[in-house]
């Protein structure tokens, strides 16, 4: 039985959109529901200590975000254009581009701020463009590390957000245009206690592509087309994963990123191995979990996919009352926001 978008809509007053970082990080709110009994209660993050017991696993993303926002102008006619570079495809970068009605293949793009660094227009796919470098591979490391800015989403004004505030105090391995948002409310304080507490707590690196915040534009979700993520799960990472559920204990996925790279590696070989690729998972109500037990994440935009996950793994009805009694007490969305538990 198929699905439509309309299902996953609800009202968000638009004062809920977190526009600033929130610090200390581990003292946002935690909205913890329990799909089993119907019922949630309101905490504090780092009261998830809690929750939380030996022989239990925390899964992370350690990705890190790419400073991958520039601002250049057209050579022609000095029109400034927002750039945000995605990935690589070969010696290209596929980016979008802001305004970009008047975007021509073959145009020069320079950067503001050194002109030393622009790109040829090449063309455009599925609304992301493909643009060619004109200077060494060699010098793209100082272009990001000397002009970058942070890739805040769009909804964030704020555009003088550090990238550190943008970052999950793990963040290891670049290459995401979007913190792993669930992260951000860890504090080294807290995984030290988790850990002395005896619980594991174990990486894989999934790199956020900005398809995840892609709303879905098909009335039928089954036909949305989802996007590819490149991750690397190690085989270390699944031993002790496999171990701890043999021994009972509970896996606990911190962000929607995790949930993919898990539940798809489960997909392909029915167990957990040491993998790298790229995952276009999308998972909505009637999917099966067969790995992940519990999950931290944000509260989401409606209509997306990622809403659409937590209602796979909490009932839509249900995960609708629990929103509806987020916003009537106040918790901050998206990526700046509050955190929930779904146990």
């Amino acid at each position: 039985m198929s699905s439509l978008v309309s299902e996953f809509d609800f009202s968000l007053p638009p004062e809920l959109i977190a526009q600033e970082p929130f610090y200390p990080r581990d003292h946002c709110r935690l909205m913890v529901v329990d799909r089993e009994r119907k019922t949630w209660e309101h905490r504090l993050f780092y009261e998830v200590l809690e929750y939380l017991e030996p022989p239990d696993v925390l899964v992370i993303n350690d990705t890190r975000v790419l400073p991958a926002r520039f601002w250049v102008y057209k050579e022609e006619t000095g029109g400034k254009v927002e750039i945000l570079f995605l990935r690589h495809r070969g010696e290209d970068w596929e980016c979008l581009l802001r305004p970009s009605r008047k975007i021509k293949v073959g145009q020069i793009l320079r950067l503001q701020k050194d002109s030393h660094f622009s790109w040829m227009v090449k063309g455009q796919n599925n609304g992301m463009w493909l643009v060619n470098p004109l200077f060494s591979p060699r010098e793209e490391e100082n272009l990001f590390q000397s002009f970058g800015e942070a890739p805040t989403p769009p909804y964030v004004k704020n555009r003088n957000i550090r990238l550190e505030d943008y970052q999950t105090v793990y963040a290891r391995i670049p290459g995401s245009v979007a913190a792993p948002t669930a992260g951000l409310h860890f504090t080294p304080r807290l995984l030290k206690k988790l850990k002395e507490k005896g619980v594991k707590v174990v990486s894989l690196t999934l790199h956020v592509g900005l398809g995840t915040f892609q709303p879905v534009k098909e009335e039928r979700i089954e036909d949305h087309n989802m996007h590819s993520e490149y991750f690397v799960f190690t085989e270390s990472a699944a031993q002790t994963i496999l171990e701890a559920k043999e021994k009972g204990g509970k896996v606990v996925a911190v962000g929607t990123t995790v949930v993919r790279v898990l539940e798809s590696l489960w997909q392909r070989s029915g167990t957990l191995k040491g993998m790298e690729g790229e995952t276009n998972l999308f998972i909505y109500p009637g999917f099966h979990f067969q790995v992940i037990d519990w999950l931290i994440t944000n509260f989401h935009l409606p209509r997306s996919t990622l809403f659409m996950l937590v209602c796979a793994l909490a009932g839509t009805d249900f995960m609708k009352e629990a929103y509806e009694e987020a916003i009537k007490n106040n918790y901050r969305f998206f990526s700046f926001g509050d955190a929930m538990l779904i146990k």
